[in-house]
């Protein structure tokens, strides 16, 4: 036997959206967030050459100096808090609107591969952009030609 959901054929989406809206937890903000990847934490692309490991991390809006990027024990934290407050009226707050937006990454570095007094960091057009330079030893050595006798 096959159980087969009816759908009303002139408004097929309304049951749908009702039964979202009414089965949704409304206060159960850790599920509330802008991201498509279901998180308030920005998204990030990691990247390897030869001689380096790259982190890009999307986080427009924000300021070069809202970033603080810590190396320790082989753990590189990228965190940012900014706050923004905007108002009407400075002289009688009418209305006043707070706005604090905060996130924190770390990632395991290989131990012994980085070279950390070289790591840079720069942001611009929205992506804050963490170099790690590889030490010499790690990277790869170019292919060689064995000459036959």
């Amino acid at each position: 036997m096959t159980i087969v959901k009816r759908t009303n054929q002139f408004l097929p989406s309304f049951p749908s959206m009702l039964d979202n809206f009414f089965s949704r937890d409304w206060m159960d903000w850790n599920n509330f967030n802008f991201s498509n990847t279901n998180t308030t934490i920005p998204a990030i692309n990691v990247m390897e050459d030869d001689d380096k490991y790259e982190i890009e991390v999307a986080a427009p809006g924000l300021k070069k100096d809202d970033f603080k990027v810590k190396l320790e024990n082989n753990l590189l934290t990228i965190s940012s808090e900014s706050k923004n407050e905007n108002s009407e009226d400075d002289w009688k707050y009418s209305r006043k609107e707070f706005s604090y937006q905060s996130f924190q990454r770390s990632f395991n570095l290989p131990e012994g591969h980085i070279m950390s007094e070289k790591i840079s960091a720069k942001y611009e057009n929205g992506i804050l952009i963490i170099v790690l330079p590889k030490r010499e030893e790690v990277k790869p050595l170019p292919p060689k030609e064995i000459k036959i006798n």
